[in-house]
């Protein structure tokens, strides 16, 4: 094997696998080097997002709302099911089944686009050297004449709560309970928080989890966020908020967390703690101190629009540089960052980058808030849809939430679209797609959209921005 390469990527997770994929495709001669390696000892493509993130914790989501629905949401629709029990072993053996076929899937890929993956730790050196220490400890390094870093992230953890044994985990952890705890704990009321709190919550858990800011979800609208909380508490989520954790005592298989909020000083044991607060980006022994590349004070690789770092032909994407940490912000770099480097002239729009968090009902959102606009000294007008008056929507029994359009009263052009409900991220996504080519709020209240569809509260929400909604009282009337 030659070693040198057009371009060299490290990391093989949603950015790194996604770029090296598309500069294979421009004729470029590319290599991806990944360190990480799966149960079996075996090397593992994907990422944090393939392996033990985005597409697991879906698995564990969906396996666990059909559970909730065939044990509370069957009667209503004249369905008896008796005795219905939960196999967590087998379910988590279905999840990581999934994860071997995606994993697999990007090998695959990797060989029919031409892409060469090496295995090991990669690290970047002076003048586009990358050092890559296999397994087994020997030492290769290859030239590059372009490197793309995009070495992802990894859970932050916290003093008052280390990681002990299974009894105390990160989001990995919480993925391979072999059974449902009686009494669950998390920190963070963050998109995982939320999601893993949610899948043991429907399989009988009693969840607390603990959030130190004052505010729930405060980069979601306001109106959605407060709609939400609602919602989760009434499924049984015990959520805390102004609750910091100072403290946790292991006692053989339980766990004690000691914490303050409003009420001072509390103590409450839990069978598991799960430590939900974010993540950082992995960029430890990733860059030689002669390499050029440089980190702010949290690890974070300074890049510019076009993830350009300061060596010309080094790029980094993906969790290791500033944004959101997304699956789907990362692809979309990788693809820009290869493109780049092929001559193109690409650029990403940063001001659309859907976000979404995958609890039932779900609840995601793009571009702005009604909040960021006036704070911005944007005058608005807004357009509210509940999803109780969605035929669609009542029939499946999804009621719950509303699709929120935001616009410029100037003129009328679509800021931001924010759904709870209902297939929200597809929802979310069409409004994407409208705000890209520019749309106004009149634009979408103009097409034609399929009845009876939850997609039409994406319609009468736009038609509401200016007092046309059909089907539910308009707030005006033009």
């Amino acid at each position: 094997m030659s070693d040198k390469f057009d371009v060299i990527v490290i990391g093989a997770g949603p950015g790194g696998y996604v770029a090296a994929i598309r500069a294979a495709q421009l004729g470029l001669k590319t290599a991806c080097i990944e360190k990480y390696v799966d149960k079996d000892g075996k090397q593992a493509l994907g990422g944090t997002c393939l392996n033990v993130g985005c597409i697991p914790s879906k698995a564990l989501l969906d396996s666990s709302w059909k559970y909730h629905e065939a044990h509370e949401g069957f009667e209503l629709h004249g369905i008896s099911a008796q005795s219905v029990s939960i196999d967590v072993p087998k379910m988590v053996e279905r999840k990581n089944k999934i994860v071997k076929q995606f994993t697999g899937g990007v090998a695959t890929l990797f060989k029919a686009n031409g892409v060469t993956t090496i295995e090991g730790h990669g690290k970047l050196l002076a003048n586009k050297q990358v050092e890559v220490t296999g397994p087994d400890g020997n030492v290769t390094t290859y030239q590059a004449e372009n490197v793309i870093l995009a070495s992802g992230s990894r859970p932050i953890e916290i003093p008052p709560a280390p990681l002990t044994d299974d009894v105390i985990v990160d989001s990995t952890g919480a993925l391979d309970f072999t059974s449902v705890p009686k009494r669950l704990g998390v920190i963070g009321a963050g998109v995982i928080g939320l999601e893993l709190g949610s899948v043991w919550r429907r399989l009988g858990a009693e969840v607390v989890v603990f959030e130190a800011l004052d505010k729930f979800l405060a980069l979601a609208d306001d109106i959605i966020a407060k709609e939400a909380l609602k919602t989760f508490t009434k499924q049984g989520l015990n959520i805390r908020l102004g609750a910091r954790v100072t403290g946790t005592e292991v006692n053989g298989k339980e766990v004690t967390v000691s914490f303050t909020d409003a009420e001072g000083e509390q103590q409450l044991t839990f069978d598991k703690l799960i430590v939900a607060v974010g993540r950082r980006p992995y960029t430890e022994n990733l860059l030689a101190s002669d390499c050029g590349v440089d980190l702010d004070e949290r690890g974070v690789i300074f890049v510019d629009d076009y993830c350009a770092t300061s060596v010309p032909g080094v790029y980094a994407v993906g969790d290791a540089v500033r944004g959101p940490m997304l699956a789907h912000k990362s692809s979309e770099e990788g693809v820009m960052v290869a493109e780049r480097i092929a001559g193109h002239k690409t650029a990403m729009n940063y001001d659309l980058v859907p976000s979404v968090i995958y609890t039932h009902p779900e609840i995601a959102w793009v571009g702005k808030t009604e909040q960021q606009a006036k704070a911005e000294d944007i005058e608005v007008n807004v357009g509210i849809f509940p999803f109780a008056a969605n035929g669609r929507a009542v029939a499946a029994n999804e009621t719950t939430g509303m699709v929120k359009v935001v616009a410029d009263a100037k003129t009328d052009r679509v800021l931001g679209v924010h759904v709870l409900g209902p297939s929200a991220a597809e929802l979310v996504q069409q409004g994407a797609i409208a705000m890209e080519f520019g749309t106004s709020a009149e634009d979408i209240g103009m097409m034609v959209f399929s009845h009876p569809t939850v997609s039409e509260a994406l319609k009468e929400a736009a038609l509401a921005v200016n007092g046309h909604a059909i089907h539910v009282a308009n707030r005006k009337k033009r």
